[in-house]
């Protein structure tokens, strides 16, 4: 597993916060480890799902993610 964390513009409240763990709940071996307005924590596993795939989910929730780090 290794964790990402990622940067996102666009939110600015408590239901922010719900769509994002929402838009994210669905993706299949992706654990979210924290998730507060403007940042999101996760640990995925890199042989099923690309960091790209991660953020395109947070893209089609309406927001815009940037990734800040990836720690194995």
């Amino acid at each position: 597993m290794e964790t990402l964390e990622i940067k996102i513009s666009g939110m600015s409240c408590g239901h922010c916060v719900g769509q994002v763990t929402k838009a994210l709940a669905g993706i299949w071996r992706l654990v979210v480890k924290t998730v507060l307005v403007g940042h999101v924590a996760v640990s995925y596993d890199p042989a099923i799902i690309t960091p790209r795939a991660i953020l395109g989910a947070l893209q089609e929730a309406g927001y815009e993610p940037q990734p800040l780090e990836r720690v194995i």
